[in-house]
């Protein structure tokens, strides 16, 4: 049995028992974890807390065995240790030991900014991180639209677009549409987009966490969404790239008169 979900510019078909937007290939952590230069205690601490922050890993999820981590990551499974411990002393992480044992992301990953502590860019450093996700996000989506999708790829699109129009409160709300964004980015084919998305939208949810969830923000935000995945999928970058300015402008807007 199949069932039409109409977006935008065209109907996608798609199975009826859908397949949930994380198990498709190619998977989120897959595109946001990699190796990183410099520093690899401090890198591997950033870029697993802004995976979890970014609903990459969702609260309750496990994360992946050590060994596979740390070969993802690049660094020594001594290094990737001492970096879970630290999201561990931060309320982050729990740890569960013996057999049947792992590591599981907490309810705290999703404390706002305000409410730990956490800096929250305003004045030139919130217009420059907005400045820069409205270079880069537009370019992922035109990108994304140029790009010769397969199946997978197009239902795991798709999928992510009916995670955020279902999410059941704010929370998963935002950490949905972090996911759709990321989404985009990694359908842009673009490594380096890829992790200039991941910045922005780690920068972003950290902005967003700050201020009042508003309801016709939210509506309008859900109904860029659709235009933004049907150019997408109808292969027209152009008005890809233009509904996600529109988009970028948006959230800027009400970021700037929130947080100034």
């Amino acid at each position: 049995m199949v069932l039409s979900r109409t977006i935008d510019e065209g109907t996608v078909t798609v199975l009826d028992r859908r397949v949930s937007a994380a198990d498709r290939a190619p998977s989120l952590p897959d595109v946001v974890l990699r190796p990183a230069p410099g520093n690899a205690f401090e890198g591997t601490v950033e870029q697993l807390a802004t995976a979890i922050r970014l609903g990459v890993f969702a609260r309750g999820e496990q994360l992946p065995p050590e060994r596979e981590l740390a070969e993802r990551l690049g660094v020594s499974r001594n290094t990737l240790r001492e970096a879970i411990a630290a999201l561990r002393d931060s309320g982050l992480v729990t740890t569960r030991r013996g057999r049947g044992g792992g590591t599981w992301v907490t309810d705290a990953a999703e404390l706002p900014p305000r409410a730990t502590g956490a800096f929250v860019r305003s004045g030139a450093a919130m217009r420059d991180a907005l400045t820069f996700r409205r270079v880069v996000e537009p370019g992922a989506a035109w990108l994304a639209a140029t790009q010769a999708l397969a199946g997978d790829q197009r239902a795991w699109l798709t999928d992510s677009l009916a995670e955020v129009d279902e999410a059941s409160d704010a929370a998963a709300h935002r950490v949905a549409d972090s996911r759709l964004h990321l989404a985009v980015a990694t359908l842009s084919g673009s490594p380096m987009l890829i992790d200039a998305v991941t910045r922005s939208q780690a920068a972003l949810h950290d902005m967003l966490m700050a201020i009042p969830v508003l309801r016709p923000n939210i509506e309008h935000s859900n109904a860029q969404h659709h235009q933004i995945v049907g150019a997408i999928l109808g292969g027209n970058a152009e008005r890809a790239r233009a509904v996600m300015e529109e988009h970028c402008d948006a959230t800027s807007a009400l970021l700037r008169g929130l947080i100034g």
